[in-house]
């Protein structure tokens, strides 16, 4: 199949300013985002909005395609980007702009999602561990995915889903495979096209969180497993942390 990236960057942000031209090790972080995305993909571009953003990922020689500063979503701006390719794609990947870590394997496994005709999105879902705390389950920006038999998702929620009786909630995560949704996602080019014209669902204002427009409509979403940890970058503070995450994984 013929798969395309697409990383869409903002300059503007309310908790970090200009975070896409912010420097990680000597780098931009678009220019991370972007060479992890080309360590898989053929075809990469960032969509932005922002000239700078432009201008800088010409200058690192990467293909970048300005869009609207007008959209609600970064799908939306996706949809676009692919639009003024003027390149035909079987599926368009939409990689967020602030993962400079994201690692080949999430890229692959979210492609490899496709190798089932049924599949129309797909995204991907990592297991929380006995690592992890009952906090950790409980905080409402680690959205939980339920999926059916055959991986594909029923729901997707801030809350933790599923509840189970009977057992203290301490103990929940050694009860139950829970996943934590991890924000990479992929579409089929027509239904990338149709779900940028539909309108919000009931449960996608409900929980703020897209992908329940695109259930609530009847879309089929894949869920592709991961066991690789990523640092996105939100806010200056998180800038400081992937810095020193880059230091401990540096070669020699």
């Amino acid at each position: 199949m013929n798969f395309v990236g697409i990383i869409p960057a903002r300059y503007a942000s309310t908790r970090f300013p200009g975070k896409p031209l912010a420097m990680l090790g000597g780098k931009t972080v678009i220019q991370r985002v972007y060479e992890q995305a080309a360590k898989v993909l053929d075809n990469v571009y960032v969509a932005t909005d922002d000239e700078r953003i432009f201008n800088a990922v010409a200058a690192f020689g990467g293909n970048a395609v300005m869009t609207s500063p007008n959209h609600k979503s970064g799908t939306d701006r996706v949809e676009e980007a692919v639009r003024k390719t003027d390149k035909t794609f079987d599926v368009v990947i939409n990689i967020q702009g602030d993962e400079p870590f994201i690692h080949e394997s999430q890229i692959t496994t979210v492609c490899r999602c496709f190798d089932d005709e049924q599949t129309m999105i797909a995204t991907l879902g990592r297991p929380f561990t006995d690592k992890n705390t009952i906090n950790d389950l409980e905080n409402p920006n680690s959205p939980k995915i339920v999926c059916d038999n055959n991986g594909f998702a029923m729901y997707f929620s801030r809350s933790v889903i599923p509840y189970i009786r009977n057992t203290e909630k301490h103990n929940w995560i050694n009860n139950f495979n829970y996943l934590k949704h991890i924000g990479l996602y992929a579409y089929r080019s027509n239904v990338l096209e149709e779900i940028t014209r539909l309108p919000q669902s009931s449960l996608e204002i409900a929980e703020s969180l897209e992908q329940l427009r695109w259930l609530q409509n009847g879309y089929k979403i894949k869920v592709g497993i991961t066991d690789t940890e990523t640092i996105g970058i939100d806010t200056p503070e998180d800038l400081k942390k992937a810095e020193m995450f880059l230091a401990k994984t540096a070669k020699p």
